[in-house]
């Protein structure tokens, strides 16, 4: 029980990737905030867990007023927050030629001014306590992907976000970390089409897909005390297509 009596909020936490890090913090014994913009995901997500360990805020994380309102929320209800995971995103793909300016805004917004928006609220609690674990879920793309100049560059900023941040508040014993996933079995890549699918898992050094499981675990151990002296870092859980693909 790493989490117990931990106040953790998880961003987008009431699907995909973020449910299963909100699962993993549960079961290791923390108290978790889902926080989502999608009233009836979270809906399902709490029947699903169906713990006294899991409440939620339904919210915009790109609102500045939104976010000081989640924040405090959280604050006052458990007199702390001790792990933040910003993990809501968006993706709007299209070659550059052909990819309205309002999928770039809207990536962009969401991918980083969102997690900074909730940074500079979480930070002055963090201080205060002289203590706190940062994750930032980036993404493999901020390498760079064809068809993601908003996607990449959006986790491309939170990477830079992450290590600015490790330099500011390390001295209060705040760590800072980012996971960049690569390809994880999860209901929106199960949706490409199957050819684009197996093709993505060839590429893949390992032959298949992560599962959100993998990501899960790696947000728990950057969370944790184990992980105490690792702070602006960039883990790639994505089976090494970060060092290369190639169809073998």
């Amino acid at each position: 029980m790493r989490f117990d009596n931990q106040v953790i909020a998880v961003t987008g936490g009431a699907q995909g990737l973020g449910f299963a890090i909100v699962e993993q913090f549960i079961e290791e014994g923390a108290q978790v905030t889902i926080i989502d913009i999608d009233q009836k995901a979270i809906d399902q997500a709490l029947h699903s867990l169906s713990s006294d360990s899991v409440d939620s805020i339904c919210s915009d994380v790109t609102d500045a007023a939104q976010v000081n309102e989640i924040i405090s929320t959280i604050k006052e209800k458990h007199g702390r927050i001790d792990v933040l995971v910003n993990n809501a995103g968006i993706i709007r793909d299209n070659v550059i030629w052909k990819m309205p300016e309002e999928d770039y805004d809207s990536v962009m917004k969401v991918n980083l001014k969102g997690p900074w928006l909730m940074c500079r609220e979480v930070a002055p609690i963090m201080r205060s306590q002289n203590s706190g674990r940062i994750v930032n879920i980036a993404s493999r793309s901020w390498l760079g992907n064809v068809g993601q100049s908003n996607y990449s560059a959006s986790k491309g900023g939170l990477v830079s976000m992450t290590r600015v941040l490790a330099l500011e508040l390390g001295k209060n014993n705040i760590t800072v970390n980012a996971v960049a996933p690569g390809l994880i079995d999860t209901p929106m890549t199960r949706s490409l089409d199957p050819e684009v699918y197996k093709m993505l898992e060839q590429s893949n050094p390992c032959k298949k897909a992560g599962k959100p499981a993998d990501i899960a675990h790696t947000v728990a151990f950057l969370s944790s005390d184990e992980a105490g002296f690792i702070n602006g870092q960039v883990i790639h859980v994505d089976g090494g297509k970060s060092i290369g693909a190639s169809v073998q």
